[in-house]
């Protein structure tokens, strides 16, 4: 059949020809993109044929000393603990099904097994700090069942990155990735030895980058199948580069739940030179203990957003302290770098070199000022110190309409607190207590207002609009802290 005018078209020609117009007018005429082609799922086989010889499995040993017997029930925080990490549970089943021995004292026995990888071809192998952590000795086994004994150049438990070295050469070696081109949502794989089955594979995706679960690390969230004794082994991109350690799991059993977090290669690269260089890393601190701005309370106080980091209490003696930075504090930039949220102080000042100088921009009562702070080394935390309160009770004083009575502080409390202000609560009721205040704080301000005695704090109270909240900046013990009252309803 043919229509008239059209010459030798057929009618399923002309229709066709139609349908391809429509399209075109659809996705080209009206500015819309065609269809997505769908990717096929990668292929993984070259990339672990090219990674997979320089990851290896590592067994650490304990000699036994004086265990025998079965030992006490260990709570289930405890048993977390062993699970999480892969370490074989005392007195139970080790990873391999069989039941672990006790040995007598003095005599090797097995105490967990771990995941690792080769940085360079004359032995230098990066792990978890928790897989070596206490060992008596390292194992360490390469695909070809090669086995040596390592030692520990050094390890760092706060950003659970160890270093151990074998003595051999012409090894395989991994190539490090750059975490800058690292997206969220592209593929990687993981090789370890999950529940102590070496050189196992498993695959899945990037699902967060600079995910805050460490104090001084951002770590790398993915969804790839990491288990007890993936410990250490590496998170590789498609182009075959280690981008991540795998460090933590979240989990109620023990076992994978769907989330996995990795220790990004680049920190863990410069705690490496620190280790090899000088068995351990070298920490800047400036003697301050910090919480996080919340937006109640940056609102409260006019600094606009919820940044920076708030100062609870101040180290006596310490950098900052001596600098002039006060509990109450708000750090909202370093040097040229800001910060944005808690976490990223101690990483900013972590990272500076001992005996250096640090501008430290803070937010004080509605103003901002700059401190220069010499930068201190990391030591071990010293437990905090609580101000004895004196025995004698002062008469009662006024209840403010805020649900306070309040009473000066001695010149011994201001010793101790090291303030140079303030006002001790008396008692605390009604939106007070509901706010968080209590029976022996000691406020400091009060609406970005110092507050320096009784009788000041109590006409500040007075001419406060009731409809409104107030902002106390509270110290309790050693530490400083923002409270919001709301008015009752």
């Amino acid at each position: 059949m043919q229509i008239q005018g059209m010459g030798r078209f057929s009618l399923t020609a002309w229709r066709r020809g139609c349908a391809a117009l429509a399209l075109a007018l659809c996705f080209g005429g009206a500015g819309m993109a065609p269809p997505v082609r769908a990717q096929s799922l990668p292929d993984f086989t070259e990339l672990v044929e090219k990674v997979g010889p320089a990851v290896v499995n590592i067994r650490t040993t304990e000699r036994a000393r004086g265990v025998r017997g079965v030992g006490p029930e260990m709570d289930e925080d405890m048993l977390e603990f062993f699970r999480r990490f892969g370490l074989p549970i005392p007195n139970r089943p080790t990873p391999r099904g069989g039941p672990q021995q006790q040995a007598p004292d003095g005599e090797p026995m097995q105490r967990g097994v771990g995941s690792g990888f080769i940085l360079s071809a004359d032995g230098y192998v990066l792990t978890n700090a928790h897989v070596v952590d206490g060992a008596d000795e390292v194992l360490v086994t390469l695909t070809d069942k090669r086995e040596f004994k390592a030692r520990t150049i050094g390890s760092d438990k706060r950003t659970d990155v160890a270093l151990v070295k074998v003595d051999a050469t012409g090894l395989p070696f991994v190539r490090t990735g750059d975490i800058g081109r690292l997206k969220v949502g592209e593929w990687v794989i993981a090789i370890g030895s999950p529940f102590g089955l070496e050189n196992t594979v498993t695959a899945g995706i990037v699902s967060a980058k600079s995910r805050d679960t460490g104090e001084f690390l951002p770590l790398i969230q993915t969804d790839v199948a990491i288990n007890p004794g993936n410990s250490g082994g590496p998170l590789i991109n498609m182009r075959g580069e280690v981008v991540g350690i795998n460090s933590q799991i979240y989990s109620r059993s023990g076992g994978y739940m769907g989330i996995s977090f990795a220790i990004p290669i680049d920190e863990a690269t410069r705690v490496v030179e620190q280790l090899r260089a000088n068995g351990r890393v070298i920490r800047g601190r400036i003697g301050v203990v910090i919480d996080q701005v919340t937006k109640e309370v940056a609102e409260s106080i006019g600094l606009g957003k919820a940044a920076g980091a708030l100062v609870r209490s101040v180290e006596s003696g310490g950098p900052a302290e001596k600098a002039g930075v006060e509990a109450g504090d708000i750090i909202t930039r370093v040097d040229a770098r800001p910060v944005d949220k808690s976490s990223d102080l101690p990483r900013i000042i972590g990272g500076m070199k001992p005996g250096s100088k640090a501008a430290v921009q803070v937010f004080r009562r509605g103003t901002s000022r700059e401190f220069n702070v010499t930068v201190a080394e990391f030591e071990v935390e010293r437990p905090s110190r609580s101000v004895e309160r004196e025995s004698a009770k002062p008469a009662p004083a006024p209840v403010t309409s805020i649900g306070l009575a309040v009473s000066d502080l001695t010149e011994a409390q201001k010793r101790d607190l090291r303030v140079k202000g303030g006002v001790k609560v008396d008692s605390a009721d009604g939106v007070a207590a509901r706010a968080g205040v209590r029976e022996g704080d000691v406020v400091l301000s009060l609406d970005n207002t110092e507050i320096t005695g009784a009788k000041q704090f109590e006409a500040l109270v007075a001419k406060l609009d009731k409809s409104r909240p107030v902002t106390l900046l509270v110290r309790r013990g050693d530490s400083a802290n923002f409270l919001v009252i709301r008015p009752a309803r």
